[in-house]
């Protein structure tokens, strides 16, 4: 969730994806004062809604929050299965409630999992901010003044804090982050994202189409970054300051040196105990490839890795970080991934939360 905004589900809580709506975000604030980012509402939808519609009900929620929390920058609106089913007009209902309150209303049209990867979710979330944040705020003034030095954090969730770990090493670098997209991030930022120098990819899969976007309108280009790892952190961070000033590139080479002696003593500690260990991976979003240099950082060799949700370019993004002989796989199935483990004999199994079970049984 995005803080500053408020979240509401055109249907039941627990249906479709709305129930995902406010899971593993930190954030700073007082709910329900100065941030929303887990203030969840539903609709409450019934069976005389599937028959009649549910859209009254929809619009009369939004002006109910309205009332309830005058503070809040903006509501979603994230349509479920049954909205799916019987069609109701969630956008024509959120250009109503724009022009009412004043604030942006953005409908997100994706009812459970979409598309053969169950990643077509993504691509609809990045064209809902396209249609109803980036373009309905174009012309439109900017409190904060523009400086050469601006980038956006796209695609960072700030599940484990990363997002703030990242935008540390930016800011000290001499950069400045204007926007980090979603994790603790507001709708003003994203607002203010057209304006920067560069937008730094953190998470490909799921935000690549909105940074096209802004590179097509905007010119602005984009990069990827990877901050897993001293080796991946410091190729980054040359990446990124390559597209700036001199200024710029000799602060990246300070906060390398700056972190240096943090890395060698991990490294010092472990790599004698895991040097030639084999991973095998099957982990969420990013990480299947991410991830892969900071194993070897530690002396492992990951021989093994996959995606649940990757398209062709993940793994042609994948293949250039494995060695020649590791094995990669394509949503493989709890059985398959079992077979393929017993073949490969790993040390180690870097899983997601589902897989993980199955190896803690086989020891």
């Amino acid at each position: 969730p995005i803080k500053d905004r408020i979240h509401i589900s055109n249907g039941r809580v627990g249906c479709g994806q709305y129930s995902r709506a406010g899971r593993r975000n930190y954030y700073v604030g007082t709910t329900g004062v100065n941030t929303f980012g887990t203030m969840n509402f539903t609709s409450d939808f019934t069976e005389k809604d599937i028959v009649f519609g549910g859209d009254k009900k929809l619009a009369k929620i939004m002006n109910e929050i309205e009332e309830l929390f005058p503070l809040n920058k903006g509501i979603s609106i994230q349509s479920e299965c049954p909205i799916g089913l019987i069609g109701d007009d969630i956008e024509a209902v959120a250009k109503k409630a724009n022009k009412e309150i004043g604030k942006p209303v953005v409908p997100v049209r994706c009812e459970g999992f979409r598309g053969v990867s169950q990643s077509l979710g993504h691509h609809i979330a990045n064209d809902a901010i396209r249609d109803w944040v980036l373009d309905n705020n174009e012309g439109k003034e900017t409190a904060y003044e523009i400086s050469p030095y601006d980038v956006a954090v796209i695609g960072d969730y700030n599940i484990g804090g990363d997002a703030w770990a990242s935008r540390t090493l930016l800011e000290e670098m001499g950069l400045r982050v204007v926007a980090q997209w979603s994790g603790d991030g507001t709708i003003a930022e994203m607002e203010n994202t057209p304006r920067v120098k560069l937008n730094l990819i953190h998470c490909y899969r799921s935000m690549n189409y909105i940074a096209r976007h802004m590179e097509e309108k905007y010119s602005i280009p984009w990069i990827e970054y990877n901050f897993f790892g001293p080796t991946k952190i410091a190729e980054s961070l040359r990446k990124i300051a390559a597209f700036f000033d001199e200024t710029i590139q000799a602060g990246a080479e300070k906060v390398i040196a700056k972190y240096q002696a943090e890395y060698d003593a991990v490294i010092a500690k472990y790599k004698p105990r895991l040097t030639g260990k084999r991973v095998m991976l099957y982990v969420g979003g990013l990480r299947p490839r991410h991830v892969i240099g900071a194993y070897e950082d530690l002396g492992m060799e990951v021989v093994g890795t996959g995606y649940e949700f990757g398209h062709n370019d993940d793994y042609d993004r994948t293949i250039k970080e494995m060695g020649n002989a590791t094995l990669l796989y394509d949503d493989v199935t709890g059985y398959e991934f079992e077979e393929f483990v017993k073949k490969v004999q790993p040390d180690l199994i870097g899983s997601g939360i589902k897989e993980k079970y199955i190896f803690q049984k086989m020891g």
